[in-house]
Parts: structure tokens; sequence; C-alpha cells
């Protein structure tokens, strides 16, 4: 990848010194000089002129870097949920049911709120960790917690009252009644989720993100036996059904925990920051970027439960495949959502650092990396479509219509690999209201009503349903893709400074 050279003096003497974007520690962040050792001549080609391969296989490599661990994390903290929902399929169809209702519900009215705010902090950690004041990724680490914390209240009077507002909705009593008591004890692990879901971010915009894989392998495990032990294990622990909320929050809330012990005594880190009375501070704008972030997060997700509720309409057989497909769907989107983090922190580290040739050229190659992610899983859906539902289910009308259905996720993936990577260039832009409003033209303008039109009038089922999601990705990938292609990196390094409260003499966030 492209280097930039710089150089400083002192007194006669002169040395110059080159870093790369691979090392993002804020004291190694110089401004260019120039000295008697200055070459008159450029020695790379001009900022916008194109890249080396050794550029782009730098880049990569760097991107790929930031990302596996960041994957690894996803994958682990979904196995969270898998556990739970492994242990209660075993018990009842009754509970199987309501621990999938109380999931759904928990994340539509508030994983999905409190994750679309936390994502704001990809706007800000990346480039305060570069701009010279680290110190500023703990504040805004700690202004978050606080303003989740407000947000997290409304959240649980929703989740205690779960049953009724469920019964209401016209949903089976005895599974309203299983699902708002999983609710009530899921409660438990909101503190918890809080703080992980930051707490990630944290670490990752100071390229650890390896911290929470490793605690992330040990309460992997220690929530696959808590769930075994609270929901099956020997009768003084055996708690039934509730045990899998109860283990879950356990596990959550001791995650939270080990990531506060380690920013705080073990972490050696620049970015901590002295917790005081500026973490109350500038929630308004935290607030105002949650917003737009929620906006672009949660309308996606949102889409997805819509899609699932249109789907139980057409009967158990589609209803059951739709499980299929959208189970197989979130696993494989965590390897384009890992790739659009990592790629929000490699841009946001360049730009906080001035350094515009460097978030072009990680902007571009995301580009093409999100291409080959997206033909790669296609084929993979493609090349086992015959089979791929067998892996989930044995009745052969299911993976029949697995099958079939199959090759539109594969088109949608096509389209949804390159929104999700670009939508990390357009965080670490700072442009989430965009985001939003891209997705929600796209998907409830546009793709829900296309698709339940398919599904319902025309008389396409579930396939029709899913013709609608890819002409929704279709349409919000080209204009995310567009809108990052016609970036001016200058500028976008400019407003980044303005951002932050920045000034040319004035490195710190303003607070």
């Amino acid at each position: 990848m492209p280097r930039s050279r710089c150089s400083s003096t002192s007194g006669l003497s002169s040395r110059s010194s080159c870093e790369d974007m691979g090392s993002t520690t804020p004291s190694t962040i110089s401004r260019t000089l120039v000295s008697e050792s200055t070459p008159l001549l450029p020695l790379k080609e001009p900022i916008y002129q194109g890249y080396t391969f050794s550029d782009v296989k730098e880049e990569i490599w760097e991107t790929l870097h930031h990302a596996a661990p960041i994957f690894g994390t996803q994958i682990l903290e979904y196995s969270l949920m898998l556990t739970s929902v492994i242990s209660l399929g075993h018990i009842s169809t009754e509970a199987l049911a309501a621990s999938a209702l109380g999931t759904m519900t928990a994340g539509v009215t508030g994983l999905s709120i409190i994750t679309g705010f936390a994502c704001a902090l990809d706007s800000l950690l990346p480039h305060a960790w570069t701009s010279g004041n680290s110190q500023h990724v703990g504040l805004w680490t700690q202004r978050m917690i606080v303003l989740l914390s407000m947000i997290s209240v409304p959240i649980v009077l929703l989740w205690l009252n779960a049953e009724s507002i469920l019964l209401k909705l016209r949903q089976e009593p005895k599974v309203a009644h299983m699902a708002g008591m999983y609710l009530k004890w899921f409660v438990l692990s909101l503190p918890g989720q809080t703080v992980t879901v930051v707490a990630r971010r944290f670490y990752q915009a100071q390229g650890r993100s390896h911290i929470p894989t490793i605690i992330m392998i040990f309460i992997a495990a220690l929530n696959a036996f808590l769930s075994w032990l609270l929901v099956w294990g020997p009768e003084p622990f055996r708690l039934g059904f509730i045990g899998a909320p109860i283990a879950s929050s356990i596990s959550f809330d001791l995650m939270a925990i080990i990531y506060v012990i380690h920013a705080y005594w073990i972490n050696s880190s620049e970015a901590w920051h002295p917790i005081n009375h500026l973490c109350f501070q500038e929630l308004g704008k935290l607030f105002r970027l949650g917003l737009s972030s929620t906006g672009q997060i949660a309308s996606e997700w949102w889409c997805w439960e819509i899609v699932a509720l249109a789907a139980s309409q057409l009967g158990p057989i589609p209803l059951a495949a739709q499980s299929v497909l959208l189970t197989s769907a979130n696993v494989v989107f965590m390897a384009p959502f890992s790739v659009s983090l990592a790629t929000s922190i490699r841009v946001g580290n360049a730009l906080g650092s001035g350094q515009a040739r460097k978030a072009k050229l990680a902007a571009e190659t995301a580009i093409g990396m999100s291409v080959f992610i997206a033909m790669l899983i296609s084929a993979t859906y493609m090349a086992f479509r015959k089979k791929w539902g067998y892996m989930f289910n044995d009745d052969q009308e299911v993976v029949n219509l697995v099958a079939h259905v199959l090759p539109f996720l594969a088109l949608s993936q096509l389209f949804d690999c390159g929104t999700t990577i670009m939508d990390g260039v357009l965080r670490a832009r700072g442009k989430l209201a965009f985001g939003a409003i891209v997705n929600m033209l796209s998907y409830y303008v546009f793709g829900i009503p296309v698709g339940i039109s398919l599904a319902f009038w025309a008389n396409f089922g579930l396939a029709g349903l899913w013709m609608g999601l890819s002409a929704a990705m279709f349409c919000s990938a080209i204009v995310s893709i567009a809108a990052v292609c016609v970036t001016d990196w200058d500028r976008e390094v400019a407003k980044t400074r303005a951002r932050l409260g920045q000034s040319d003499d004035d490195t710190g966030i303003t607070v």
C-alpha cells in the first residue's frame, strides 16, 4: 500500500521516517515537513494517480488482519444465542417457538437500537485514535455507555411487559406467556450487552480486535456449560425453560465485567480516559449520530423481521424454509460485516491522521473485496443448493423449497455484500443519515412492497419475498458504491477534523 514520507529537523541534523497505516498508534502520527533531505522529485506517483500492486496487496492484508478477529468474535457471540435455541428446542415445540418469539422481540425493540447507537462510534473512535488526542477514544466510549444506559430504561420496561403486548398482537397465549417470561430473565443481560457492544469498538479502533475474540472464546465455552447446567443439568441447578435466558444473561454480564477490568486495570493503551464529569457532556451530539446510525443498521434488521412475519402467513412449510434461509443469511453476513467494520476502522484511522490517499485506497480496496466475497458466497450457495436444506431439516418439502429459493438468496448476496461493506465506509465518513435514507427507501418504499406483491398477489410465494429483497439490495448497493466512488477524500479529511472539533492548530476533540 502507499506509504507517506515524513521528515523532521532538529538544529543542523535531519532525519526522515516512514509510517504506514498498519501502525496506527497516535505517537507514530507526524506531519510532513520540508528539510534539506526532502527530495525535489516525488518518490511516488501523485496522490490520486493510482496504486501499485503491492499497495493494494498490503491494504487487503491489513483489512483482513482487522477483519479476521472481528469475524471470530461475531461467530462466537452468535453462538451464545444459538446455544440457547438448541437447548430449548429439545424441551418442546412451544419452548422453541417462545424463545424464537422472545429473541425476535428483543432484537426489534432493544438490541437493534443498542447496536445501531453503538455503530455511531465507528464515526468517532478511529478518527480520535489517530488525531493526536487518543484519550478521547476512551472518553467517547464512556459517553456512549452513559447514553445507552438512559436509552435502556424504556427497553427494560417494554421487555418486562412483553407478555401483555404480545397478547394484544394476537400471539398464541401459551407461547406469549413463555416469551414474556423469557424476556423478563433476558432483561438481566441488557447491561452486559450494552457494555460489550461498545467495548468491542473501543478495542477495534485501536487495532486490537484480538482482545474481544480472546474474551469471547472463554465466554462461549462458559455459556455452553451454563446452558446445559441450567436447562438440563442435575436437579439442584436445573431450571428448565428459564435456564436458557439466565445462562445468556450471566454470560453477557460476566463478559462486560471482564472488559471493564481489562480496560481499566490491565490495558496499557493510550486510549483510556479517566472517568469524570466529561463523560456526561456532548451527549446530544452523540444522540444525533446514534439516531442516524440506528436508522442505517436497524432499518435493515427490522426488514428481515417483517419478511419473517410475511413468510409466516404463507404456511408452515414456507416459514420453516424461511428460517433455514434466514439462518444461512445471518451466518454468512458476518463475513462482509466484519470486513465492513475493518474498513470503517481503516478509513477512519486514515481520515483522523489526515491521510486522504490511504483513506481512498482503503475504500476502493473494500469495493474489490466486496465483489470477491459476494461471488464466493453466492457460488457456495449454488453449488450446494440441492443439499443445503438437509443441514437444518429432514422434511423433504422444506428441503425442496429451500433449493428452489436459494438462487434468490445467492442473488441477494451479490448486492448485500457491497452494501454492507460500503456502509462501513459511509460510517467512517460520518454519512450515517445518508446510509439510513438509502436503506429506508430501498427496503420500505421499494423492496418490501415489491416482495409482498410478488409473494401474495402474483403467487410467487416465498420466492417472491426474496425477489423483493434482492431488488432492494440491488438499489442500495448501486447508490452506496456510487457514493463512495465520487468521494472527495481531501474534503473528507477537512470534514473529519471539523466533526471532531479540530482545527489545523488544535488536534483535540472539543469537549
